[in-house]
């Protein structure tokens, strides 16, 4: 992995590519954790996009970052962490949940010690997904980056307790996979990349390829219990609204009805997975149906604000876009379903982790 060892650049290409589609290039993936504490959980890893990622981008060059203000404005400290969010990630919920730590820290964080990395760290990267591609675009962690980091991870530890004690941290811990979003959001209907080649079932065949390979990747290095979280929404997230809702800034139907077939099929792939490899327990997790709930019911929830996000206009800022100099940042974000304008608040973020992982065990 060319950039554990050097400096990661972003091509002129990535960077043309940016500015094309603007502000659309991070995911949306809505899970995380509420359900009741399992005391043998031993560590909790996740995987997948910015939904999940704690601020590995922070460690590479990629224009995917948000470690600056007001990203981070109600984390403890109110200090940027590379978290896409104001406060609190998908990640941190589940580690809170299964009563391992507070927050889950970046695999790439230099500052980690070895207690930190026997209870669980994350390997997620904004703007990653299933697509090779997607990740090529902003020059982040693809997926086979990010399993070459676990193989990194799973060497140290096992250098450091053992075979032993390093296969029943991982027998006895829980993952998490979240992504698709970007592929969809970006690749699919923002760009002229892939949709002049495949048509959606194509693309989300090719998706659902690369998300069953790593799967069975991982479940090779000894991983177990793994939730996989599905596509949720995206056609109601604001900056879709704003670039293919209409005039009323919409739900944007046609990306909802891709998010809904790839969900089909990836929920038969873990069956498929379930039956075929030994002592697997993988799960489908529903992030469409409380998403969309949350936004169709907001005030059930306590929200008011749904089709735009509390940075800047809310209508298509996220990213570098959303920084401190970024004219009508809310003050109330508790009213907000969403931050920016891809990625929800973090009260937003416990709800539905709430919903979504209820009853989940290992």
């Amino acid at each position: 992995m060319a950039f554990l060892s050097q400096i990661l650049v972003p091509s002129s290409s990535s960077v043309e590519i940016f500015s094309i589609i603007a502000v659309i290039f991070l995911s949306h993936n809505v899970a995380a954790v509420t359900a009741a504490t399992n005391k043998t959980t031993r560590a909790v890893f996740t995987f997948g996009d910015s939904i999940m990622d704690t601020g590995n981008n922070d460690y590479i060059i990629s224009i995917a970052k948000s470690n600056f203000p007001p990203y981070g404005r109600d984390f403890a400290g109110g200090k940027p962490t590379g978290r896409f969010s104001n406060g609190k990630v998908a990640s941190d919920f589940a580690a809170e949940m299964y009563g391992v730590k507070k927050i889950l820290p970046a695999y790439l964080d230099p500052k980690l010690q070895l207690q930190d990395l026997l209870t669980g760290v994350c390997f997620a990267s904004a703007g990653s997904g299933y697509d090779p591609l997607t990740a090529k675009l902003l020059s982040v962690l693809s997926l086979p980056d990010q399993l070459d980091l676990f193989k990194k991870y799973k060497s140290k530890i096992t250098a450091a307790v053992g075979n032993e004690r390093t296969a029943t941290i991982l027998s006895k811990s829980i993952s998490f996979l979240s992504m698709g979003s970007n592929d969809l959001a970006i690749d699919y209907f923002s760009t002229p990349l892939r949709s002049p080649h495949y048509d959606i079932p194509a693309y989300t065949d090719l998706m659902i390829e690369s998300a069953s390979n790593f799967l069975q990747e991982l479940h090779a290095l000894g991983l177990r219990v793994i939730g996989v979280i599905c596509i949720p929404p995206i056609g109601c997230l604001p900056a879709q609204r704003t670039l293919n809702g209409g005039i009323k800034r919409a739900c944007y139907e046609t990306g909802n009805q891709a998010a809904t077939l790839f969900n089909s099929k990836l929920s038969h792939l873990i069956d498929s997975l379930n039956e075929r490899l030994p002592e697997a327990h993988l799960m489908y997790l529903d992030s469409y149906s409380p998403a969309l709930s949350l936004i169709q019911n907001p005030a059930q929830y306590g929200f008011e604000v749904v089709d735009k996000g509390c940075c800047g206009t809310g209508d298509l800022e996220i990213g570098p876009l959303c920084n401190k100099d970024t004219p009508g940042t809310c003050n109330d974000v508790s009213k907000y379903i969403f931050w920016d304008s891809f990625h929800p608040t973090e009260k937003a973020y416990r709800i539905l982790t709430s919903i979504i992982f209820k009853g989940v065990e290992i």
